[in-house]
């Protein structure tokens, strides 16, 4: 009996997606979408997931400011803002994940919406400074992950994906790395989990330096939009 219960539970995983409990709320993931260059330092935090029924439509970066001649961290939170299906944004649905010490919010950048096809982020690709200096972190300022684009597109996947990325598009250092994978068609990107770097006092810090973002299908979980 234990054998047909796991293994019913394999056949609902590979149909459906499997469940993560995030620290707000759980859902059905059928995707994780990650990239190869993500910084090496920190520790991944809790994931963080939309309201059920709620897709990822926007996103925010907390940036610290060139120092010059100071310690920099650069790109230290990401915040998703939260749509339903038709692409009403949900009243106060933010995620964010982990969250660096320094910088601040700025202007939230949104998916196009269209009549009658709302869009959500769909696939990411994660702007990185290589360490300075691989063997030990501190003998230059390491910054680690720096900014972060998107591409959006329709849930259902009639249309193609378009970039969208807050000005002017990058960091003053490192580079984009390749995309990650991008949602399949009837998904979109409904939470995020970041790897962040406490402070490290008299130390380089470098706050986030990865992110991994999460795929969920509409379908399976809710079968209408929840906006106004």
């Amino acid at each position: 009996m234990k054998y047909i219960l796991r293994l019913l539970l394999v056949i609902v995983s590979v149909a459906y997606g499997y469940i993560i409990e995030g620290l707000n709320t759980t859902r059905t993931v059928t995707k994780k979408l990650m990239v190869t260059n993500g910084g090496q330092y920190g520790l991944w935090t809790d994931p963080e997931f939309c309201p059920m029924g709620t897709f990822a439509s926007g996103y925010n970066m907390k940036i610290e400011s060139n120092h010059l001649f100071g310690d920099d961290t650069t790109l230290n939170a990401i915040k998703l803002t939260c749509s339903d299906t038709w692409g009403h944004l949900e009243k106060g649905a933010t995620v964010t994940s982990g969250e660096g010490n320094f910088g601040t919010w700025a202007k939230t950048e949104t998916c196009n919406q269209e009549y009658h096809a709302a869009n959500f982020l769909t696939a990411f690709s994660l702007q990185v400074s290589a360490p300075l200096r691989s063997v030990k972190q501190g003998s230059g300022d390491d910054t680690s992950a720096n900014y972060i684009k998107f591409y959006c597109r329709d849930l259902a996947g009639d249309n193609n994906e378009t970039e969208l990325a807050r000005s002017p598009g990058s960091a003053w250092r490192g580079n984009y790395g390749q995309w990650s994978e991008s949602c399949d068609n009837d998904m979109a990107i409904c939470g995020l989990a970041t790897r962040i770097e406490s402070p490290q006092g008299h130390g380089d810090d470098t706050a986030l330096n990865d992110v991994v973002f999460y795929c969920c299908r509409q379908s399976k979980e809710y079968p209408g939009p929840v906006g106004k």
